[in-house]
């Protein structure tokens, strides 16, 4: 005895597993849409500070490691001769270039990468930040040395967090501390930059710690 054939189905016929994906991943995107929405929102102040602590020049070429959807990327543009945004969320990056286009930037460059894996030229940048995204890198002491090697000598790095207080729980935590800022100079120093520091910044209702060094001319 034969088992009965399956009865035909539509082509565009979707099956429930097929649908739990299909709206897992619209969730993704909607997520995805939503974070980069509020990062945009969320970073004007923060960024303005940055580019006014780095006193960008005309001749400047800044490169943003975790640039979300591109804000401080498009602050840098306004004052530099071009700004790079790495990151590597695919959908953060989308909706950066959307942007992009509509405010008809010739001088900002939004590529797909991480901070361990900058995918950039050596001594090919004057200044590189991270606006709160420093604590989201896997490998800190490796994402230091991808800076070092993508800054010209003279070149100039700014980590930017938000100032925590210890034990801070959820999205509060999402920073550091003062203890973390201390230490993140040390390791700053040990990756080969100069002139180390970390300086405290009001920028809205966030107050910043800035940690910051210099290549070296050699």
């Amino acid at each position: 005895m034969t088992a009965p054939e399956p009865a035909p189905t539509s082509p565009d016929a979707a099956t429930p597993a097929d649908n739990d994906h299909h709206h897992r991943h619209e969730g993704t995107k909607l997520w995805g849409g939503v974070t980069a929405l509020s990062m945009v929102f969320g970073r004007g102040k923060a960024a303005h500070c940055v580019a006014d602590l780095a006193q960008l020049a005309p001749s400047d070429r800044v490169v943003d490691v975790g640039c979300g959807p591109g804000t401080a990327v498009r602050v840098a543009a306004a004052r530099c001769e071009w700004a790079t945004g790495v990151d590597p969320d695919p959908i953060t990056l989308r909706f950066g270039r959307w942007l992009d286009s509509l405010r008809r930037r010739h001088n900002v460059d939004i590529v797909q990468g991480t901070a361990e894996a900058l995918p950039l030229r050596d001594a090919s940048a004057t200044v590189v930040w991270a606006l709160s995204s420093f604590h989201h890198w896997s490998d800190p002491a490796a994402g230091l040395a991808e800076v070092h090697r993508v800054l010209a000598p003279g070149g100039r790095l700014f980590l930017v967090e938000r100032l925590t207080k210890p034990g801070a729980k959820g999205h509060r935590a999402h920073g550091l501390t003062e203890d973390q800022a201390d230490s993140l100079v040390r390791t700053v120093e040990r990756v080969g930059f100069t002139d180390a520091h970390r300086e405290t910044h009001v920028a809205g209702r966030r107050t910043l710690a800035v940690v910051s060094g210099w290549r070296s001319q050699a």
